[in-house]
């Protein structure tokens, strides 16, 4: 393509060389690029790639996007454009390669701390019910009908992202649901998209910390700007930090929630638990803009799997769908590693899930405490390379609302297990009447153990890993999938 088409959309300065020049493909990592190649300069968290634009031009790249200025200019015949932010720069030329596939898809973004997965994938099961032929991407990968695969980030690098939404349209999608978060928006991997519609789940401190938001304010300020890129903007009012959220957007506001007194979505009446010996679910009756209501089902636990469910139904109607698809994605939606059953047996209740830190697993076990299980047991470690402040919270936690505690590894990664251990260890120690734990360090040997030791009417909830394929240690990833790994011991064992 060339370069003149290829930044007809892009604020660009030309610093040397000419705009007809033939493109052969984008890149921003040196060590792909070949030939005719264009290259993005960008500053990362941890290193500023103006320093390899050398390197790219050696290895074939005809065409170099700045940020800033190099140390030194390439030969005269390599093109230089300038732009203000190569980030931004990277995301619209790939637009611009894939040929614009975002504005050829009904776009729906989902962003917040905890329920992104879950609700985006309510949305993608209601939107198909409707009717629609539809793309999910986010924590769990990329799936579109008779097509699946994992994806290195939630959202993924802007390159990526639009090569991954000219599939979708190739394959007949005519709709992407997608999670979009934090981290997607500061790095702009979603700039110049527009989406139909933008849904907002609930906001708490995370991802703070070294190469991620330097504080709880930037974080939001971060979230916010999906806002100021939506036709419709579905929030929940019951979160303190909706108004932020929609301050200075000129988006179509539809609020929902449980407690606040004006919402165009709430819910009538007090939720029914739904607990059999396959299902944890819930059931409630929805309060629909104009007055009209509508009762629902949704096979997972608890009030908020309520929150998702609102969320999800407000999306889907902004976009058309009526009620039998609601209906029938919110009773049909499965999610891997989200409150997720594993059907070892009749007598007590195994889930994944990939609450990993002190909000979500408090949000998790409180919500499973509400079932009256004979005991709630928590399976659960942390991250390496992690806050120690999750290690601590996530501890003083699972202490406080589970009846028995087995520690274990999560993905240690350059930790060692003990010093992760330790950590969790001392959140325990700060909750008066703890309840009591094992310490098991390797994760099969922890889940073999919760089996052996289960007992009628318990819920044993294995937190962190949820949809996770792997085990990390020492950097090294081995395959571990607890589902098949508890499927499998519990028919060796002989458990029913």
């Amino acid at each position: 393509m060339l370069l003149r088409r290829l930044t007809k959309e892009l604020d660009c300065t030309l610093v040397q060389g000419r705009w007809d020049v033939e493109v052969t493909d984008i890149y921003y990592d040196t060590r792909r690029v070949t030939t005719g190649g264009l290259f993005v300069c960008i500053v990362g968290t941890k290193l500023d790639s103006h320093g390899l634009a050398a390197a790219a031009v050696r290895a074939g790249a005809a065409v170099l996007v700045i940020e800033h200025d190099l140390d030194e200019l390439p030969p005269p015949d390599v093109t230089v454009l300038r732009v203000e932010s190569s980030r931004r720069a990277l995301a619209l030329l790939s637009a611009a390669w894939f040929g614009y596939p975002g504005r050829e898809l009904t776009l729906v973004g989902v962003t917040g701390t905890k329920g992104k997965t879950t609700t985006s994938h309510m949305i993608a099961a209601i939107l198909t019910a409707a009717g629609r032929r539809v793309g999910l991407l986010g924590t769990n990968g990329a799936a579109w009908p008779g097509h699946r695969q994992p994806l290195a980030h939630t959202t993924e690098e802007s390159y990526e992202l639009q090569k991954l939404l000219r599939r979708l349209r190739e394959a007949g999608c005519d709709t992407c649901v997608m999670e979009v978060s934090s981290q997607g928006l500061k790095m702009d991997r979603v700039a110049g998209l527009w989406y139909t519609v933008a849904v907002f789940t609930n906001l708490s401190p995370d991802h703070i910390g070294p190469g991620e938001h330097a504080s709880f304010a930037e974080y939001r300020y971060w979230k916010a700007q999906l806002f100021r890129q939506c036709g419709v903007g579905v929030v929940n009012a019951d979160d303190a930090n909706a108004p932020a959220l929609l301050a200075g957007a000129a988006c179509e506001a539809v609020r929902y929630g449980i407690d606040a007194q004006s919402t165009d979505y709430g819910v009538q009446g007090v939720p029914r638990l739904l607990r059999t010996d396959t299902l944890l679910g819930v059931g409630f009756t929805a309060r629909l803009p104009g007055g009209g209501a509508m009762a629902l089902e949704v096979n997972m636990p608890g009030r908020f799997s309520v929150y998702n469910a609102l969320a999800a139904l407000a999306a889907a109607r902004a976009l058309g769908a009526d009620a039998a698809a609601v209906r029938a994605g919110l009773q049909s939606v499965t999610v891997k590693g989200r409150v997720e059953l594993v059907p070892v047996s009749r007598r007590f209740t195994v889930l994944l899930d990939y609450a990993h830190n002190e909000a979500a697993a408090e949000n998790l076990l409180a919500t499973l405490r509400a079932y009256r299980p004979a005991r709630l047991v928590a399976v659960f470690g942390c991250g390496g390379d992690r806050s120690r402040l999750r290690r601590t919270g996530m501890g003083e936690v699972c202490a406080r609302l589970a009846d028995f505690c087995i520690l274990t590894e999560d993905n240690n990664r350059y930790e060692a297990v003990e010093d992760i251990l330790r950590d969790i260890k001392a959140g325990i120690a700060r909750v008066p009447c703890a309840a009591p734990f094992v310490e098991i360090p390797d994760r099969l040997d922890a889940l073999h153990y919760a089996l052996d030791h289960a007992a009628d009417g318990d819920i044993i909830a294995i937190l962190g890993k949820g949809h996770e394929t792997y085990r990390d240690r020492k950097g090294v990833k081995t395959p571990f999938l607890e589902r098949e790994l508890l499927l499998d011991y519990a028919a060796a064992r002989g458990i029913t």
